[in-house]
């Protein structure tokens, strides 16, 4: 009868196992029937088979009560490089000098200035010129690192354009001209003589893109920007001023070039003439290659 009760007994114990096991989601234990009660473990506490192995319970290996985490990744370093930078470059519009300042990670804002002067000459129909080409220009830009990297965008103005070309015109006497396409002779005794000059717009929108940082956003203290792009100047503006006595083709109906109404009337036809000429200069290509240096 004993044995009859001590089976019933375990029934019962295993079937409420089972049961709170399929509720928790948890594995069945292994119930071993005993007729002697469990030793009790160093600490004097009844070592259960249910509790073995659970975080925290007696017995349970040591360290399974917290699972290593994997430590976080670390944050990516976008803290802003040194304050200023300064650079200098060859380009299309001169020698230059520029300094750039950071505005958050990924974009720097950049001033610079640019000079350059060659003189030579030549004759366009009929007069000599002896010309010089001066560019003086300032530009400001906004360069953006889509990337981070050295790959940029650059948006700017170019906020001073004092690039002209400024020549001295003379037609020997004797010598034959045109203005507009209308021939005349230089009077021997008052050659025609004058000046001419090119401008363009004193202020300029640019846009640049190339490759190099002025501020790398490294250890690098050193850098070698290359850009290319267009500075948008506008139509060029010449101005021609001659004086001196132009005569027809047959030497008569000789004229002062300053104040002969017809005469004047072809001079400006010779400065459309002139700006046709310079169009390309509309939208001046832009080429430059610098050196760098962070502080």
């Amino acid at each position: 009868m004993r044995s009859i009760a001590l089976l019933v007994a375990v029934s019962l114990i295993s079937f409420s196992n089972l049961f709170t096991a399929n509720c928790w989601g948890q594995s069945v234990p292994t119930v071993v029937a005993s007729n002697s009660p469990a030793a009790p473990d160093a600490s004097g506490t009844s070592g259960s088979p249910i509790n073995a192995g659970r975080p925290g319970a007696p017995g349970a290996p040591a360290g399974s009560a917290a699972a290593a985490q994997p430590a976080p990744a670390p944050a990516p370093n976008h803290s802003l490089p040194s304050r200023i930078a300064v650079g200098a470059k060859v380009s299309l519009l001169g020698a230059g000098i520029e300094v750039a300042t950071p505005v958050t990670y990924h974009t720097n804002v950049r001033v610079g200035f640019n000079a350059f002067s060659y003189g030579r000459g030549f004759s366009n129909d009929g007069i000599n010129y002896n010309a010089n080409l001066n560019f003086r220009s300032a530009e400001t830009h906004f360069d953006w690192f889509p990337f981070a990297g050295g790959f940029h965008l650059s948006p700017g103005v170019m906020v001073y354009n004092g690039n002209k070309i400024t020549a001295s015109a003379t037609v020997a006497g004797g010598d034959q001209f045109t203005l507009n396409n209308v021939s005349y002779i230089s009077s021997a005794a008052t050659p025609v003589s004058g000046s001419g000059k090119i401008e363009f717009n004193k202020v300029a929108p640019t846009f640049l893109l190339g490759w190099g940082n002025l501020l790398p956003r490294n250890q690098r203290h050193f850098s070698v920007p290359f850009e290319f792009g267009v500075v948008v100047e506008g139509s060029p503006k010449s101005t021609l001023n001659l004086t001196g006595i132009a005569c027809d083709p047959t030497g008569a109906n000789c004229r002062d070039v300053a104040t002969d109404p017809g005469i004047q009337s072809n001079v400006v036809g010779q400065q459309n003439k002139l700006n046709s000429n310079m169009s390309f200069f509309k939208a001046y290509p832009v080429i430059s290659l610098g050196f760098g240096y962070k502080f």
